[in-house]
Order: structure tokens, then sequence, then C-alpha cells
């Protein structure tokens, strides 16, 4: 089967060509490097007596257990196949001729699902073009984008793939605009448990003042992509229902309502791959700019950064047994940019290793 895929993490694409076997270190997923942890592991395997009865449609327990773990009440809760199926849910949700105007704002480069989502969902899309010169971080004329007639406006904090977040105060007036023109701001916070404070960054303290839906996902913190489980936060309990009636009604299996459960009593686990990011990124930073890249000094468990070889590096990393996220599909960069996650000190030496010898 040829297709070209969006996304990265194609580990069965790189098994069809080089066999089941074939040694792989995947770099173009930002998950865990530390693997599903033990205690998900086993709520998984110890749902399956009960996988022959439907899952609950509402997915009571979990929304519970978040909405205690997020101080937020567990009806301000959503939970989704993924962010990925909540963003969708949202766009369909808010899908012109219902409540919402047809325009919706993006940033770009961004997370491409935003913009298939709206467009599918009937929006018009205009992008806010962030600036290379400026680390490709918004700035004020994000606001100016804002302006009545839009429906929506999608941000990622920290953003995929530069792995930077929006100042805070320019983050509160973007979320004030959006306000007085009436936009939902969707926030997507996937990333934000790899910042250095995330309580001072995230917006979950405005939800009570509306207009503001957040999305956050087990998948990368705790390693869990292939379990597909997200949820999504607001005080608007009728857009939530509404998202919920924009799918089909058993989004979240049996076995992905039982790891988000253990997920959130794994703290210790949660801990330990937050100090490896928070060592190991500037590590790999460094590595990638001593050869000679530009790095985007990014402050999740990615980097963006450019090689200016008028070859492209995927490919010869490819056959290395490594997998490399290529930018080139993004709205506002070239085949010149890529992103790599943030692994292991090993891992990140054998990326550098690589790169060293496909760049000479």
């Amino acid at each position: 089967m040829n297709m070209t895929l969006t996304h990265g993490g194609d580990w069965a694409g790189y098994a069809a060509e080089y066999g089941a076997g074939a040694p792989l270190l995947d770099f173009s997923a930002n998950v865990s490097p530390l693997g599903l942890p033990a205690g998900v592991a086993a709520a998984i395997a110890g749902c399956a007596a009960g996988c022959d009865r439907y899952p609950d449609p509402l997915c009571r327990e979990l929304s519970a257990a978040i909405g205690a773990a997020e101080g937020v009440p567990a009806d301000w809760v959503l939970c989704g196949n993924g962010a990925a199926d909540l963003i969708w849910r949202a766009a369909l949700a808010l899908r012109p001729g219902g409540l919402r105007p047809g325009r919706a704002v993006v940033t770009a480069p961004t997370f491409a699902e935003y913009e298939a989502a709206l467009a599918a969902a009937g929006f018009a899309v205009d992008r806010c073009l962030l600036r290379e010169e400026e680390d490709f971080r918004p700035g004020a004329d994000m606001l100016d984008a804002i302006r009545p007639g839009a429906g929506a406006v999608f941000l990622c904090e920290p953003n995929n793939p530069t792995g930077l977040t929006t100042p805070r105060p320019l983050l509160q007036a973007i979320l004030e605009r959006c306000r007085r023109v009436g936009a939902l701001l969707v926030a997507d916070e996937c990333f934000g448990d790899f910042l250095d404070d995330p309580a001072a960054h995230t917006l979950k303290g405005e939800l009570a003042g509306g207009g503001l839906l957040i999305l956050k996902a087990f998948t990368k913190l705790y390693g869990m992509a292939g379990v597909r489980l997200g949820y999504a936060l607001s005080a608007d309990t009728a857009l939530l229902g509404r998202m919920r009636a924009a799918g089909q009604p058993w989004a979240v299996s049996t076995p992905a309502q039982s790891a988000g459960l253990a997920a959130l009593r794994e703290e210790a686990y949660a801990g330990r791959v937050r100090a490896l990011v928070a060592a190991e990124r500037p590590r790999l930073a460094a590595g990638l700019a001593a050869l000679g890249c530009r790095v985007i000094p990014g402050e999740a468990n990615y980097l963006l950064f450019r090689c200016g070889q008028p070859f492209e590096l995927t490919g010869p990393l490819r056959r290395r047994g490594i997998l490399l996220r290529s930018c080139g599909n993004y709205a506002g960069l070239d085949g010149r940019w890529y992103r790599a996650a943030v692994r292991t000190r090993a891992e990140n030496g054998r990326l550098l290793a690589a790169l060293e010898e496909v760049l000479r």
C-alpha cells in the first residue's frame, strides 16, 4: 500500500520495508523513551475479562479521576480516542451553520490536524505565519488575525513542531481577544507537562471564564501512543455535549479507560520522564548545533532544527535504522527542517553520531 503519511511514528512502514525484526530507533514520534509504565501495562492486561462488554460511553470513572487530578468538575471533562479525535470533534461541533461563524485561525507551522479537521468541517482557515527570525514564536500580529467573524482559534502550547510557548501576557491577550469576538480558543496543551513549570503556563485557571477548550493526552508523557486516550476540558458543558455527539459513542475502549486510570497513579514514572527530558534536551540541542544545525530553543520533549545541506537526511538515517521527522510538509517550513524527539542519553548519542556520519 503506497500512501503519504502526515505524521511521524511510522514504525509499521519501516518494518514492512526492512523486516519486522529490524532494529529501529524512532526519533520521529514525541513519546516517552521509557516505554509503557508497568502499572499501565498491568491494567491493560488485567481488564481483559471485562472486554466482552461495551465500554462505558461516558467514561464516568475516568472522567472523575481526571477531574480530581486537574482540579475541575468531572462534567468539565470529555474523554476521547486521543487528542486528534477531540480536535475533529471540536471542529464538527463548531461547524458553520451551527453556533459559530465559518472562519478559523491557526498558526503556521503547527500540528496539521487542526487545519485538516477545520477544513473538513467547512471552515475557511486563516493562517498566522510564524517568523523564523523570531524562532517561530507567536507575536502581537496573532491578535490582529483574530477578527470578528472568527469562530475558532487553535493554538498549540507548546507548539508542535517548534516546541515553543506563547509568552504568557500574549497568551492571556489572545484569550481575551477570542472572548471579545466570540471565537472559541482551543488550547492544545498535550506537551505542556514537559515545560519547566507547567502550572505557570496552563490556561486551566481560565476555564470558568468561558470561551476556552483545553486539549490534553496521555500519549506523550506516559508513552501510550498505541492506547489512544486524550481528554478535553471546558466549563461549557453544552459544547462538550456537542463534541460527544459529533462522533461514535464508544470512542474510548475498556483497555484505554483502564490504562488512563492507572496512568494517573504513575506519579514517580512521570517525574522520571520529565527529569530525563529536562536533562537531555539541552545536550541534544548542543550536539545538533555542533554539527552546524540551526536549532530552535524548544521547551518540550522534541527539537526543531534546520540543516543547510542540499540533500535530505531522513533517507540516509532510515537506512541506518533511525527515523527522523522531516518537517517539509508543515505549512511555513521546507525540506531543510527536521524534528527530533528527546530520548535517552545513549539514544541521543546514536542519533548525533549517525547525523555526523551522514553530514560528512
